[in-house]
């Protein structure tokens, strides 16, 4: 590339310019802003429910035949299950290589494969969504009202927001903590099924036969046809009362006769709480590699519309927006870019104290930077920390060439040469000279681009976009800046004023400074080899001791807590306690908000274990958030019979699973009886060791339990198989759903 054409076309120099100026705005406003660049592990969750399961049937009947074909798919990382009283989730992730849609389309054929070896009691077969458990939501809503039943702003919650909210693009999956939809609970008294000696196996075919919404044809007349409907659905528990079970003595048995019939909810054992007022709460979780910013911003503008339509009573309040940190950090990033572009251009006039020497050099910042966006958005990557940063580092760099040219023309314009002159001959002797520097420099970079895993995918931007900025400040340098300098520079005057004067001095100080170092450090050669040692060993040891983490802790706002009480505390009991916690948390001074929520949920399947969200207030008015932290421990500590483990939530979470630390270590083994006997070992050992804190295990089989031991030879006996024993013994404590309710706009269980 010859400097002297751009020289001679000014024109053509100024459009080249403009295009890059031009192409690189475009670029800047289409680009999408994030945290981080992308570094999601492709990860897909499949949940599965048996309600009144054990967590040993649901291990070996559900997770097992699963577990058996996902186990075939190609390019699988880790996969976790985790079995439940009636909930069974498994958690696959991927290699960072493997494509989402292909893997789900891979899962999706596994769960069909798998289907004839389920329990045919399934209610629902087994589903997946594209969604990493450990990503913490990017928004949360609550709903409540203090009018208006919990399963009312449920069936709104559920109906109205969630299933459109899901259609946005991006979204995984919307959660709902604290459901409470609606159905109809039947709670039979066994002295009155006994006094008139009905099985609740009678009670529950009478249930089944009694509500139906089946087709009924049609009628067809000579000259008009009718449709006909039958009246055979019921629709709430006033329906259900007079429904007759069957006939004893001549007389009808009614279902009111044998127990409560009321109206409730599908899941009475799970509650959630906005501030200290009972709610319905929606965390939407992004797909992994889509970006939080969109995702986020495409969900509040249907806020509005949601709030017109939604009645009078019920509240709708946004209690978490994962993009407000986003915005605020990726501004912070912004003011520190341009604090350290006026840095650069002032520390050029310091030492050239030339206005037009200045601003020549100085074109290559913004150039360099704004054309570096141009490539990033073909490239297809985002303004976030990263991507900023590499910017911010570049701006010492693309200044340089740019310097290099400016003080080479400037040498020959001091020799008398005119300013046309000395740009074509300072340009042609220095422009190879630039040309290696920036490509040596662009080289530096190389190896990152090839660095694979997490890191790798981290580094992989931050080494594109500094390479770029390189390289374009390389051709503003060999184009634009001796274009400038044969039109636009001052030839250096003979007169300067006074503080040009006291500058120089200034300067003439630091160089007889350094001449004098210089010359003690050549008569003491040996001494400056023994320090350049000791600096070699310092380092080095310095680099062993010093703390090392993937990536530092931010504050986002937020804090994540985990609540764990007794493996065998009830709903009732487990309530009080969480809201003894949130009470706690509710007084401090820097929290907000929070959300609680207690019950079986996608983060946690276990019921004895609840959750607390807090957002904190501003950052101008609070501590850090694990100073925070550090201040709820001893006091969340009071409440008895109730573990508690706050964590700042890193933004990036390795591993498909929410833990209640920040650090997990898994056991494995083939010997399940040796499993459960080590863990513990190791749990408790490692409770003593110092410096550890928030030991937890997600190992729960110390739950009491009753063992039914069937007597085969009496049951055979008196006519009655283990299967039927097993039916009655789930359907008196399982919650078993034996008709569906169904709406124009949903379907409910009895």
């Amino acid at each position: 590339m010859s400097p002297e054409l751009f020289i001679r076309r000014p024109v053509l120099t100024t459009l080249l310019m403009a295009a890059i100026l031009l192409f690189g705005i475009m670029g800047f406003r289409l680009l999408p802003v994030s945290d981080l660049p992308n570094v999601d592990f492709p990860t897909i969750q499949v949940s599965a429910a048996l309600p009144g399961a054990s967590p040993e049937t649901m291990a070996s009947a559900v997770a097992t035949p699963l577990e058996k074909q996902f186990t075939t798919i190609a390019g699988i990382d880790s996969m976790t299950s985790s079995s439940a009283l009636g909930l069974t989730q498994i958690t696959i992730q991927f290699s960072l290589d493997r494509s989402i849609d292909a893997a789900a389309q891979d899962v999706q054929a596994m769960i069909a494969k798998a289907a004839p070896l389920l329990p045919p009691q399934m209610p629902t077969p087994p589903f997946y969504q594209k969604v990493n458990p450990a990503d913490q939501p990017v928004i949360y809503l609550s709903l409540s009202s203090p009018t208006l039943p919990l399963y009312t702003v449920d069936d709104y919650a559920q109906t109205n927001l969630a299933q459109r909210i899901s259609t946005i693009n991006g979204v995984a999956q919307v959660q709902v903590f604290g459901s409470q939809k609606y159905a109809v609970r039947v709670q039979l008294d066994p002295r009155a099924l006994t006094t008139r000696g009905i099985g609740i196996d009678e009670v529950e075919q009478a249930l089944t036969r009694s509500n139906v919404n089946l087709p009924t044809g049609t009628l067809y007349g000579a000259h008009q046809m009718f449709n006909v409907q039958a009246t055979g659905q019921l629709t709430n528990a006033a329906a259900f009362r007079p429904l007759i079970v069957a006939y004893r003595n001549g007389s009808p048995v009614r279902l009111q006769e044998l127990g409560r019939v009321i109206d409730s909810v599908q899941t009475d054992k799970v509650a959630s709480w906005y501030n200290d007022e009972r709610a319905v709460i929606l965390a939407v979780q992004r797909q992994p590699g889509t970006n939080t910013v969109e995702v986020v911003d495409a969900i509040r503008a249907l806020l509005p519309r949601f709030r017109a339509e939604l009645p009078a009573s019920v509240n709708l309040n946004v209690l978490y927006d994962r993009s407000v940190a986003i915005r605020e950090s990726v501004h912070d990033v912004e003011f520190t870019l341009l604090l350290s572009i006026a840095l650069v251009v002032l520390v050029i006039f310091l030492f050239l104290r030339n206005l037009s020497a200045t601003i020549i050099p100085s074109l290559a910042v913004p150039l360099s930077i704004v054309g570096t966006f141009a490539a990033m958005y073909l490239l297809g990557y985002t303004i976030d920390i990263i991507s900023l940063m590499a910017l911010t580092l570049c701006v010492g760099f693309v200044v340089d060439d740019a310097v290099v040219m400016l003080e080479n023309i400037v040498r020959h314009m001091e020799a008398g040469k005119g300013r046309v002159e000395a740009a074509l001959i300072g340009a042609k002797e220095i422009g190879f000279t630039i040309l290696s520097m920036t490509l040596s420099l662009a080289a530096v970079f190389i190896p990152v681009l090839f660095m694979g895993g997490v890191v790798g995918r981290l580094l992989h931007e931050f080494a594109v976009v500094i390479t770029v900025a390189v390289l374009v400040s390389g051709f503003v340098s060999l184009t634009l800046t001796p274009m400038a300098c044969s039109r636009f520079l001052r030839p250096p005057g003979e007169s300067h004023g006074r503080l040009y004067a006291a500058s120089e001095r200034f300067f003439d100080g630091m160089l007889r400074a350094y001449d004098h170092s210089l010359q003690w450090v050549l008569r003491h050669r040996r001494v400056t080899i023994a320090v350049m040692l000791l600096t070699f060993v310092v380092t080095a040891w310095l680099f062993v001791i010093i703390p090392k983490g993937f990536i530092p802790t931010e504050d986002t706002g937020q804090i994540f807590a985990f609540t764990e009480a007794a493996q065998d505390i009830s709903f009732d009991a487990m309530k009080e306690k969480q809201r003894a916690a949130a009470a706690i948390v509710l007084q401090q001074p820097y929290i907000d908000q929070i959300m609680s929520s207690i019950g079986a949920s996608t983060i946690n399947v276990v019921p004895n274990t609840g959750r607390i969200f807090m957002r904190l207030k501003p950052r101008d008015q609070r501590p850090p958030a694990d100073k925070i932290i550090e201040d709820l421990r001893p006091k969340l500590a009071a409440v008895p019979g109730l573990k508690v483990y706050p964590q700042n939530l890193p933004i990036i979470r390795i591993g498909g699973s929410l833990t209640k630390a920040l650090y997990q270590y898994t056991l494995q083994a083939t010997d399940l009886r040796e499993l459960y006997r080590w863990a513990p070992i190791l749990y408790d050992k490692m409770r003593t060791l110092p410096g550890f804190t928030d030991v937890n295990t997600d190992l729960q089989v110390a739950s009491p339990q009753i063992t039914v031991d069937i007597d085969r030879d009496r049951a055979s006996a008196l006519g009655v198989t283990a299967e039927q024993i097993e039916n009655a013994l789930y359907d008196a404590y399982g919650s078993r759903q034996v008709s569906t309710i169904y709406t124009p706009t949903n379907q409910y269980w009895v």
